[in-house]
């Protein structure tokens, strides 16, 4: 694609790396064919591709207009398109630089700025949101169901963790939400990995990934609690920590990317590739672990979401399924698996009604293999679907736990 961008763009601290990606694409419009937004709106500007097209006209110099922000808006970020784009287009890392651009000329309406500021103020707080969580719970009979629909039906407390004993060891990100939402997940992770000998290390000064400040378009914050996160971890890595684990892909895809985010920062370029290489789903560590020595045997049958930031940012597609087949557990098929549930971090809140239907999708295709338990890899798309109140929505590693145990 031809590109000429204009000077103010060109200054702009990521002006090259936006030119290199539009003139990447060749406008073939393949993107269009899986993106769940196209597929529900059928509108050329709600498409991988008329988003580029957007962006490359704000960038060349032409004035951006409300309908701009509302299409870019209305991206999911899943990264379907880049799983399927034949040449290899980083929308993700586009659509992040438009969004900033495109912000600065339309200032949003005084609703949508005060959602976003309270989503950034509760969200990344793991105790604060955990209270919240709490606090919904006591009070749930007198909350409108657009909020029921938020809180988990049932919160299974966290089991005891094994003390760290094995040579073996691994950092965990504990995450922001996931302690409040579904607190037993890190410590079945914790437990698993103890019995394959694998010990987990806290790092209690880590906090939030910082995917949802970045998300929400503030972006110097995100990477400022990357910058935490990697000073946190640091000790650890230096005393011989194998791995940083994620038990949500959403915080996994983030982390990966962490040093191509900061890789122009000279304090911490080289600290946040190291991060980056670092960075393991928790399935990367199990799936070489020898997990016929677990002794599981289910007959559990599952439907198994592969979240986005699992199959299309972190590129583990397939790789859950054949660990928990591996495992004894039968999975039932899943039409569309490629396709977002539409939880996608913050845009169940900010597109309610888009995120509806796609929910409604996902859980249709999930349920017609009649599974007892749909199990997933991302506590957003667990929250999301579970909302539904139909199918039970866990997370993959509990169900092995409990198997275990």
């Amino acid at each position: 694609m031809q590109t000429h961008l204009s000077e103010q763009a060109r200054a702009l601290p990521r002006g090259e790396e936006a030119e290199a990606i539009l003139r990447s694409c060749v406008h073939c419009g393949f993107c269009n064919a899986t993106c769940p937004t196209y597929q529900l709106l059928g509108d050329e500007l709600d498409g991988p591709r008329g988003r580029i097209y957007l962006m490359k006209q704000v960038l060349e110099g032409h004035e951006p207009s409300a309908s701009t922000l509302q299409h870019l808006d209305r991206c999911l970020t899943c990264r379907n398109c880049e799983t399927t784009c034949p040449s290899g287009v980083q929308y993700h890392n586009l659509l992040d630089i438009g969004r900033a651009v495109v912000e600065e000329w339309i200032p949003r309406p005084l609703g949508e700025r005060a959602l976003r500021a309270g989503l950034r103020a509760v969200v990344p707080h793991a105790g604060l949101f955990k209270t919240l969580v709490r606090t919904g719970n006591a009070f749930r009979p007198l909350l409108p169901e657009a909020l029921k629909a938020k809180l988990p039906r049932q919160i299974r407390p966290a089991q005891p963790r094994p003390e760290a004993r094995h040579e073996r060891h691994v950092l965990m990100l504990e995450g922001c939400v996931q302690p409040g939402l579904s607190p037993n997940t890190n410590a079945a992770a914790a437990r698993v990995l103890d019995r394959l000998g694998v010990s987990v290390v806290p790092a209690r000064e880590a906090g939030c990934c910082g995917a949802v400040d970045y998300h929400l378009n503030a972006q110097g914050a995100g990477l400022d609690r990357a910058r935490r996160n990697i000073d946190a971890w640091w000790p650890a890595i230096e005393s011989g920590a194998e791995a940083i684990i994620q038990t949500a892909s959403g915080c996994g895809a983030f982390v990966k990317d962490y040093g191509h985010l900061l890789k122009d920062d000279p304090h911490y370029a080289a600290k946040a590739e190291r991060v980056a290489q670092l960075a393991k789903d928790l399935v990367e560590v199990l799936r070489d672990a020898p997990l016929e020595s677990l002794g599981i045997r289910s007959d559990l049958r599952l439907a198994f979401h592969c979240p986005c930031t699992l199959q299309h940012a972190q590129k583990l597609g397939g790789a859950v399924e054949s660990l928990l087949t591996r495992l004894g557990f039968h999975l039932t098929p899943v039409p569309d698996a490629h396709l977002c549930c539409g939880s996608a971090g913050t845009y169940s809140i900010t597109q309610p009604e888009l995120s509806r239907q796609l929910r409604d999708n996902k859980l249709n295709a999930l349920e017609s293999g009649q599974p007892q338990v749909i199990a997933t890899a991302n506590i957003g798309c667990q929250t999301h679907l579970d909302g539904a109140g139909r199918t039970p929505v866990r997370h993959w590693i509990e169900l092995v736990d409990e198997a275990m145990s």
